[in-house]
Parts: C-alpha cells; structure tokens; sequence
C-alpha cells in the first residue's frame, strides 16, 4: 500500500528578493535501498509550491504531498530543481515528514541551487544528516555520492575535468599556484613572481579561477575587474559582505608626508584631522549601519566623504587604557606573551647567538649582543650561562629572515629594513624585561657590515635611541606578524585543507561534517586579500615594511620554516622552547613563563578540542581498519600534500593516517589553525596597533648611528621629528588602522565554536553528549579567562592600564570586542 509524505523546504531569500506567488521548487527523493533485481529504484518526486502565508521576509516555505510506493524504503538524497531562468536560490533545509509515522529526515543543505539552464549536466544532489563512511554507504546512494564528489571536482561525464574559467555560480573546487598578484600589464613594475611551483618559491595553493594568462607575462594570470572567483557556496553571505568593502582601491598612491607632532597622532583618535592626499579608498568605507545595530557605534571611523572635513577613528582599547603605553618597556615585552603576536618569542637554547648567513653576502656571522655586553645588561646577580641554563633569557629573532630582504627593501623609496634579534630577560614574577635591540645592516656598495645593539637607558640620547630601536623591531614584528603568523599560517595554509575536503570527502562523510564548519568563508576572505590586501601595491605592499617583497618574504618563511606537526599549539610551544614535556604539569606540558596567557588559554582551548575530536573520531573510526578501508579520508589526505602543499610534500612534520589517533591529530591541528590559532592574532589587531606608535606598521628611516660617525644634531635639537619621519606616513597610519578596525570586528551572521550544534551532529546521540560536553568545557573557558584576568598576581594580563587578555573567550557579541573564536578564518 502507498503511502504519503511531506517535504517542506526552507529556502533564504536575499536582501529585499520577492519571489512571486507562483513560485515552485522541484524534488526527486531517491531510496537508500535497490530493488529485489539490485538496481536503483526510480526516485520519487513533485512539484513544490511556494506557501506565501507561511513565508516570511528571512525565509520563504515551500510544500509538496508526494505519494511514496509500498516497499521504496528509506530515503537518503534529495536532488532539488530550479525552472530554466529562475534565480538561484539558497536552500536552507529541506524535510520529509510523515504524517502517519511522525517520523521525519532532516536534509540540512545551506547551499546555493542554481537553475537548469545555466548547469545543465549537474544535478544538485543533497544527503540526509545522516553519516556514513564509504564502505557503510547504502546501496542506493553509492552513485549519488560518486556523482556529488564528481560535480565538486568539475569532472564531465567522460571522466575529463572542466578546464574553463571559472564562473561565479559553479561550485568547482581545483587548485593553482599564487599568480595572480601582480598585475603586469597595467605596468611592468606591478609583476610580481609565481608562488608556489618553484624551489626558489614554494607555497600552498590556492582554489584556480582558470583566468586568461596576462599579455606581459604568460606566467601569471589576469586579475578580474569583479570578484575573484570561489565556489558558489564559499561566497560571504550578505550580512558578512557588509563588513567589507568592494572596491579594491588604487595601487600605490599613498602620501609620504608624517605627522607633524603627537598631537596631531592623537586627534586621529578625538577630534579627526585632515584627510591625508590621496588617501587609500578604504577610508571610504562605512560599516556604520552594520555594527550600529549592535550599539557598536562608538568603534567606527568617519568615512573621508566630500562633504567630511575630518577623518576620525574611535580610540582603541590600549589606548584607551592608557594613552603613554607605547613608551613602556614593560608593555613592549608583555605584548610578545599577551599581545597580537604572541607566536614569535623564543627561549635562547644555545650561545653565543649565530647567524645562519653565508658570510661573504651578508657580513660576519657572530651577534653584537657578546656574552661581555649581555653580561653587562643583566647585571651581577647571575652570570649569562647561569641566565640561559635557567631559563631566562627569551628572544624574538627576526635576524636571519629580514636580512635577506634589507637590500631589495632599501631600494624602495621612504622605507628601510634591518635584521634584528631583541633579547628579554625574565624576572622572577614571570615578567619580561627587554635587554637590548641587535639591528643589522649587511655590507653595502663597498661598506662593511653594520650592526649596533641599543638598550634602554635613562641618559636621554640613548634613550631616544633605544625608543627608535623600539619603532624598528615593532615594525618587524608586525610585518612577520601579517604575513606569516596571520597570512601564510592561517589564511593561506587552510585554504588547501578545504578544497581538498571538498573534492575527496562527500558531504555525508563524518570527518567533512567534523571539519567543514572550520572553514566557512575561508576561500571568500583569500581571495579577498588578494583582490585588495596581498596583491602588488595593495594595502601590505604599502604600509608594511618588507613593500613590494611581501608576499616573497613569506615563501622564504614558509620554505625554511612551516611543517604540518608543529601547528598544533603544543608542537609550536615546544619548538619554541616556550615549554617542554611534563606528564604531572596541566596539560601534559610545563611552560618556560608559567604567566603566557596565550598558552595558558590556549591550551585550555585545544584540550577541550582534542576532547571533542577524540569522542568523535573514534565513534566513527573504532580500530585502524577503519582508517585503512577510509578511501575518501586516505584520498583527502594525500591529496593535501600532493595538490595543497606540494612543494612541501616531501618535508618533516606531515604525520602518518593509519590510526584513529593519527586522524585526531590532523583534524585538531586543523581546526586549532582556523579557531583559536587565528582568532589570537586577529581579533585583537586594532585594540593593540590601531594607535601606530605603538605598533608601527613600517619603518621608514634609518637609525641615526648607522649614516653618520656623530650623531646628527637634527635628532639632538628634536628626535622626536626624527621618530616621526620613521614612522608611518599619515595616509600609511591611516589605511592601517582602517584596516585593522575592520579585521578585529566580529560580523552578525559569526558562528562560534562550540555555540550550535550542527544538525549532522545532533543526529547521533553519542556525538550530541560529545558537544554537549564540549560546549561546556568552552563555557568553562570563559569563566576561567575572567577570574585569570582579575588575578592581581599575573602581572601579564592584570595591571593598571593594561588591556585584558579575552582574546580566547569563545563567544562575542558582534562588532569589535577584543574576544571571540569563531570556527574559521573568515576575517
């Protein structure tokens, strides 16, 4: 006897879209079963018509009655239609519900559906919220799978692979090398080199648009007028692109002229100033509407508008907190363990300090920081090997890495770059103290190597000095901060991970369903930068210090430096030395400064992510012939290294997949990178160097002591004229900070680890007390990051006029906040 269904279908309108009253959707439902002969049973299906009193402007309903043959069995798959020339839509859910049975399948598909005319040979294939690996995929599903993965891979039905450009509505994911930021046949000197398929430039991949080659240069690849593409359904979603501008803005076109005194820098922050000449279209921008709707309001700049004699920003966070932090050394050194880079400081495990360099290029090997000097610095109280075998001396070295650019950058206009090591030394309440600051220039037309090392001082040219030094070395951290702890660590590397989850994992595996959350928008925000922030003369190239060497510079770091193993927090923080291996210490690792907030909540955060990792994997994955019999998960994860990471395939640091323990490691590796590991390093950009002095983002001078045998009386009558020329330029600090404030704002459409359940999730009860658990671990994590913060003990994070670190806190409201992971890098 036949029976009778209903499937209802939510479907999302855009902004302002009115569907007419007419409006319909079409369903085939398919079996998971095969008939008695083994052959797919015929799909079942109807016309759904749009329920105009049961829609609403968010979402719009659509319902269909489809009669269900005796003996069809259980559905599985959906496939949903548009009519010729409909405009797509965004199918939220779709549900089959059975009026008799009170039982109901849940397709969760929040994706785009185009109509047939404009992908005729693609059908658009949905799966319940059901998981199945492989080889437990029901009989009358095995095909839909294949064909769905197919579809993803833009392979036709002869097997070939669609190699045209790519086009704004396919959902194709494939890869290709970084050869599209210069933009060579505008002007020559916008060419830049191809990363990635290169010894000399290594680099992850990205997802191919399949763009025409440039006229210039064969090698690189024209840069679209619109949008560059990605995936249909890695696009932002409307709310998002709200907190981002659309027009990418000239090519280095930014003035040169500093600030004339402090006080102009503060009114940046109060009463506005004088736009800069020729100011970045990013000051453009208005978010207002956005972020005022969560009474935000008091964070945004006044767009630079023709009828706006000013440009002013909201004062941020530190400075806020105390307007004269910028010239503490105490806050100069706190910031590498609770600031926006809290990923480069390292424990001095061997000395004397060395170069690495070839000698003959770059000058003599052996630092300026000698054990007699350091001896000095530190004072009687313990000899230099007493300090290193005690653990005490800590170093953020930039030395070997910046000296080979120094040269190319210096011949760059109103810029200059040294190599630099800057040397701390910990005191006995877990704080650091800055010893002194190594800058080095290699030998130059004939002259020889220079190098000097400047400490802090109370005799008033020295400590002049050793506040430009300051300005030099925070310049460097912020470039290696952007481009590689953020850029190339976060953005860049993820972004393989994901297309390869899409090409070699169904939409029904579990482990896509683990990780796909991981990274929403991850394609959307890449491509993003390389539209406007990464590409030749855009915002980095600008305002950072290694220029039009910027995206050069990261391939370096990320040829002699990035390995997969060491990007789970704990790898990183031993290699670092900044903790080692102690079964009785919290976590399973003893910290070198027991007060690092980052690693204290950090590690709190991957513990309770290995946690939830744990339970799932091995729900899934009970022994190791289930990873083995994996196909699609061992197909994933080769393809990671051959097609993702290619030039680096062959490197240390990629583990073996041969046991559930193995694949715990990977996922959580994974989803530390795109939640916690970037959420530290964003979302706390513009409260730390919205205000430029106290994080520059260039360097723009040399030192005085390198150009001249005496000191030039120009920096003894007014050096601080002198440390403004050095630092960014109005229309540089500006752009920054502009930058930055959009960056550290949370959207309202955010999706924070652990907050919701995914209704792949909710499906298996075993998985739901998993999360459960897990969200309460993270709720858990909140509460402790307030009560370290008010502990008057940690002197990193708890002081006057120091900003709490709450960059870690899982949840936020929308906006600027200074805390908040989300599950991806989508900012």
């Amino acid at each position: 006897m036949a029976a009778n269904i209903i499937a209802f279908a939510s479907v999302i309108p855009k902004i302002n879209e009115k569907f007419p009253s007419d409006d319909s959707l079409f369903f085939l439902f398919a079996s998971c079963d095969l008939d008695a002969d083994g052959q797919l049973k015929p799909m079942i299906g109807g016309e759904a018509q749009l329920i105009k009193n049961e829609s609403t402007e968010q979402k719009y309903k659509y319902v269909v009655k489809i009669e269900v043959p005796k003996g069809f069995g259980e559905i599985g798959a959906v496939i949903v239609e548009l009519k010729d020339g409909s405009p797509e839509k965004f199918i939220n859910t779709v549900v089959v519900a059975n009026p008799t049975s009170h039982n109901t399948i849940t397709f969760s598909c929040t994706s785009w559906v185009q109509p047939k005319n404009l992908i005729p040979n693609q059908r658009r294939i949905f799966f319940s919220t059901k998981s199945y690996l492989p080889e437990e995929t029901p009989a009358g599903l095995v095909n839909l799978r294949a064909e769905d993965l197919a579809n993803l891979r833009g392979q036709k039905e002869d097997g070939t692979v669609d190699t045209n450009e790519r086009k704004a509505f396919e959902r194709i994911y494939d890869y290709d090398v970084y050869n599209d930021l210069g933009d060579p046949d505008v002007d020559t000197k916008w060419k830049r080199p191809v990363l990635g398929g290169s010894v000399q430039y290594p680099y992850p991949r990205r997802c191919r648009t399949g763009r025409p080659a440039t006229v210039s240069d064969p090698k690189s690849e024209q840069r679209s007028a619109e949008s560059f593409y990605v995936p249909r359904d890695e696009a932002f979603s409307e709310v998002k692109q709200k907190m981002f501008p659309t027009n990418p803005g000239k090519k280095d076109k930014l003035g040169a002229k500093p600030f004339t005194d402090f006080t102009q820098i503060d009114l940046m922050f109060r009463d506005g100033i004088a736009p800069p000449s020729n100011p970045h279209e990013i000051l453009q921008f208005n978010i207002i509407s956005t972020l005022n709707a969560s009474n935000q309001s008091s964070v945004q700049p006044t767009p630079v508008q023709p009828d706006t004699p000013v440009i002013k920003f909201p004062p941020p966070e530190a400075l806020k907190r105390d307007k004269f932090n910028w010239l503490s050394d105490g806050e100069f050194a706190r910031q590498t363990l609770a600031g926006l880079n809290p990923y480069c400081i390292q424990l001095v495990k061997s000395w004397p300090l060395k170069s690495e360099l070839d000698p003959e290029e770059y000058g003599p090997q052996e630092s300026a920081f000698t054990t007699d000097l350091v001896q000095k610095l530190i004072g009687s109280s313990l000899t230099v090997e007493e300090a290193i075998a005690q653990k005490k001396l800590f170093i953020l070295d930039y030395h070997d890495t910046l000296m080979q650019y120094v040269e190319k950058v210096r011949s760059i206009k109103r810029t200059t770059l040294y190599g630099s090591r800057t040397l701390f030394f910990l005191n006995s309440d877990d704080t650091l103290t800055p010893l002194g600051i190594e800058l080095t220039r290699p030998p130059k037309a004939g002259k020889p190597q220079w190098k000097q090392v400047f400490s802090p001082s109370t005799q008033a040219t020295d400590a002049w000095l050793w506040r430009l030094a300051k300005a030099h070395v925070l310049a460097h951290d912020s470039c290696v901060h952007q481009l590689v702890v953020h850029w190339l660590r976060t953005h860049c590397c993820m972004e393989p991970y994901a297309i390869a989850l899409n090409r070699q994992l169904s939409t029904m595996h579990p482990i896509y369903r683990l990780l796909h959350p991981h990274f929403r928008f991850n394609m959307r925000i890449n491509s993003n930068a390389r539209e406007i922030l990464i590409n030749a003369g855009g915002i980095i190239e600008s305002t950072f210090s290694a220029g039009g060497y910027s995206m050069e510079f990261s391939s370096l770091v990320y040829k002699r430096e990035w390995q997969f193993d060491t990007q789970a927090l704990p790898e990183d923080l031993i290699r670092r030395g900044m903790a080692e291996r102690d079964a009785s210490a919290p976590h399973g690792l003893k910290l070198a400064i027991e007060d690092y907030p980052f690693a204290n909540d950090g590690l709190i955060l991957w513990d309770a992510l290995v946690e939830w990792m744990s339970a799932y994997v091995n729900h899934y994955y009970p022994d190791e012939n289930a990873i083995k019999n994996d196909k699609e998960l061992i197909a994933w994860w080769e393809e990671i290294k051959e097609k993702g990471h290619p030039d680096k395939k062959k490197a240390a640091g990629w583990p073996s997949l041969k046991t559930p323990k193995d694949l715990i490691q990977i996922v959580s590796t994974i989803a530390w990178v795109g939640c916690g590991h970037h959420s530290a390093v964003n979302f706390i950009q513009y409260a730390h160097a919205g205000y430029f002095p106290s994080r520059p983002s260039i360097a723009r001078t040399n030192m005085p002591t390198e150009d001249f045998d005496q000191i030039p009386e120009e920096f003894i009558d007014n050096p601080e004229s002198v440390i403004l020329e050095a630092f960014p330029s109005i229309a540089q600090a500006s752009t920054v900070a502009q930058t930055m404030l959009i960056l550290s704002a949370h959207s309202p459409d955010e999706e924070y680890i652990g907050k919701k359940i995914e209704p792949a999730w909710a499906e298996d009860p075993t998985i739901a007390r998993a999360f459960e658990k897990f969200k309460m671990r993270l709720n858990k994590l909140e509460k402790t990051i307030d009560k370290r913060n008010e502990n008057s003990e940690l002197k990193n994070r708890h002081g006057a006029g120091l900003v709490p670190y709450e960059v870690l806190k899982p949840t936020s409201d929308y906006g600027v906040t200074g805390k908040g992971v989300p599950y991806s890098v989508s900012t």
